[in-house]
């Protein structure tokens, strides 16, 4: 039953890829996709990949303190039909101010949450090649660590005096 289970989680390892792949080729080939990634900021963001994460994360963060703002400038601005000019002055530029504290908050998080997010990336796809790849170069022990299979002619020199 061991044995069975590296098989099955390789086998649903190998099913969630090609979903990946499917979905990845589904937005790749989208027109509006295709016509961004031409444009000079859809090439810039494709050279800087940790920028476009960033980015992403940002709007995904910032969208309800934006909401909230827009919000508040609606709500202002039906009170100031109602007569009350000068406190909607007041009320905007606040709110404005505090919107941009935020978002400047959040744009700092968000660059922690998408360094978090590509060191988690990498660690993670280097842990799964290690454990379920095929190559030479890895092995998995009997009880399940994994380790490089290193010959002792590679460290030949190292630590020599």
């Amino acid at each position: 039953m061991a044995k069975e289970e590296p098989r099955s989680i390789s086998r649903d390892l190998q099913e969630l890829q090609k979903k990946l792949c499917l979905l990845i080729e589904f937005f790749q080939n989208n027109p509006k996709v295709m016509a961004f990634t031409k444009s000079p900021l859809g090439q810039y963001l494709d050279r800087h990949p940790f920028l476009a994460l960033a980015l992403l994360v940002f709007i995904v963060t910032s969208a309800v303190p934006v909401g909230f703002f827009l919000l508040l400038v609606i709500l202002t601005t039906l009170v100031a039909l109602v007569g009350v000019i000068i406190l909607e002055g007041l009320v905007i530029s606040v709110g404005g101010l505090s919107l941009f504290c935020i978002l400047c908050g959040l744009g700092f998080i968000s660059l922690a949450l998408s360094g978090m997010m590509m060191a988690s990336y990498i660690i993670a796809s280097s842990l799964v090649n290690c454990c379920f790849s095929p190559r030479p170069l890895t092995q998995q022990n009997p009880n399940g660590d994994c380790q490089l299979a290193m010959k002792a002619a590679d460290f030949k020199g190292l630590y020599q005096e």
